[in-house]
Parts: C-alpha cells; structure tokens; sequence
C-alpha cells in the first residue's frame, strides 16, 4: 500500500479502508452491559462526545456481538475508558466468546451494566435513539452519570494500543 489515494468508493476495499482510517488515533474504551443477567463487554475504538446539552456519546458497534445485542434489549450501557495500564483488559475484551469478566473486578449494581474497576473514566448511558449503519448498530445515547480521576488513556493507533507520548502528555 502506497501512501496515496487507495481507490475510490466503487473500488475502495475493507482492507484498504482499514489501512487508511487507521491514520485516526483514539482512546480504547470497554463498552460494558448485561444480557439475561450476565455482564458482557467488548474493546471499542468508535465512541464520541455527541452533545454536552443534553450529555450525549455516541458509539458503533457491530450488531452481530453479543454486547450491541445486549445493549439493544437493555437499552443501558457503561463506557468504560481504558488507562495506559490496561492494555490486557483491551486485549482479553476485544477476544470473542468466553467469560471475558472472569478473574476482571467490576462494580455496579446488579441489574445495570458492569463498571471496570481501573478505569480512567466511566460514563453510564441510556439509549436515546439506535440507528443502522453498514454492519453496525450506532447508539446515541444520553449519559446519566459520569466519573473520572486522574491518569493517561490508552491509546490506539495503526492497530496498536500504547500510551501517549510524552510531549503530549505535558500538554495536559
């Protein structure tokens, strides 16, 4: 792959897409709810401030996970944003099938979704409005309480998680 144009829309391929919006760096987050009871998550890259009246995010899941199904029955979510230190939670939750809470502390009341001790920051979500795209469920949803403490996020980028560099950082 060159670092030109890859194609255009008729002939632009999955990989080639991938290869390209892999230039966007962002945070990693485990986007956490439950379904028939059961804490499930999944590592998600596709999450965004939406609107800060009301508190809105926005986040893109495939619709085939068990997570997006879980989030499309309960109509609540938690999203979890990873710190530098979390790389195997991102890892152990971007894996399918599995017990992926096994041996993973976690608090939250027992009928809402599963909130990742460690985390740098969690945001507990409800469903406003589900909207399709492509192969994704794209939930807009309105943020009901929020946390945070101090720390760095992980960060992904080209395929790779990692921190932040340094001179970044400084800035914060």
């Amino acid at each position: 792959m060159t670092p030109s144009s890859v194609g255009t829309r008729d002939t632009l391929s999955p990989d080639d897409f991938r290869y390209v919006i892999g230039h966007f760096a962002s945070g990693l987050t485990v986007v956490s709810a439950r379904h028939d009871g059961r804490p499930c998550g999944s590592t998600v890259s596709a999450v965004s401030s939406l609107s800060l009246e009301p508190p809105m995010l926005l986040v893109c899941m495939n619709r085939q996970s068990v997570t997006a199904q879980a989030i499309a029955g309960s109509r609540t979510f938690a999203v979890n944003i990873l710190s530098e230190d979390q790389v195997g939670t991102a890892e152990r939750f971007a894996r399918k099938g599995g017990d992926k809470f096994a041996d993973v502390p976690f608090s939250g009341a027992p009928d809402g979704p599963p909130l990742l001790d460690g985390s740098l920051a969690i945001l507990e979500c409800r469903v406003a409005q589900e909207v399709s795209g492509g192969t994704h469920s794209v939930f807009l949803a309105e943020v009901d309480r929020a946390r945070a403490r101090d720390g760095s996020p992980l960060a992904y980028f080209r395929g790779r998680m990692g921190r932040l560099d340094d001179e970044l950082r400084g800035r914060m």
